[in-house]
């Protein structure tokens, strides 16, 4: 089995490849254009290499192929008032856990997801929420998250263009 590891900004394109993986497995509708994956790569680049990251990747890298990734798991800190279960006011997003498909069912993504679950643990933070796939979720499960009374709601606001503000 492969080692896991946490992504660097020199992992940023293969992260956003492999984000481009996941939405071809039919997890988001096909986007309309590839701008997403310019947006995707600066956005990487930039939280990947804050000083006191609020989004990190775990990946494991493919032993085929120099440089390229056989898997990820990325999450980020959502800050939010605390209540009675979290009195804290920082919880964790978990998103785009993918494999490459030639690399499936080797427990790469278990592994990903168990170092990401460590990194919120070493940071105090408590609540960790994902969305799952069918497919994802034994393993999500398996490592103890549970459905949520509520179930996650989206709107989708409309824009003329996509800006990043640092």
């Amino acid at each position: 089995m492969g080692e896991v590891r946490r992504a660097t900004v020199a992992d940023a394109a293969e992260l956003v490849r492999l984000r481009g993986v996941f939405l071809e497995d039919g997890a988001s509708p096909e986007p309309a254009t590839d701008e997403w994956r310019r947006v995707a790569f600066e956005v990487l680049q930039i939280r990947l290499a804050a000083p006191d990251p609020t989004m990190v990747a775990f990946v494991v890298d493919r032993a085929d192929r120099s440089g390229a990734l056989a898997a990820c798991a990325v999450g980020a800190v959502d800050c939010r008032l605390g209540g009675p279960d979290d009195p804290t006011s920082e919880s964790g997003y978990v998103f785009n856990v993918v494999t490459d498909p030639d690399q499936r069912r080797r427990g790469y993504s278990r592994l990903c997801v168990t170092a990401l679950l460590d990194w919120y643990r070493d940071r105090g933070i408590r609540t960790v929420d994902l969305r799952a796939s069918p497919s994802g979720e034994p393993l999500y499960h398996s490592l103890g998250f549970g459905r949520t009374t509520y179930p996650a709601m989206r709107l989708r606001l409309p824009t003329n263009q996509v800006t990043l503000e640092h």
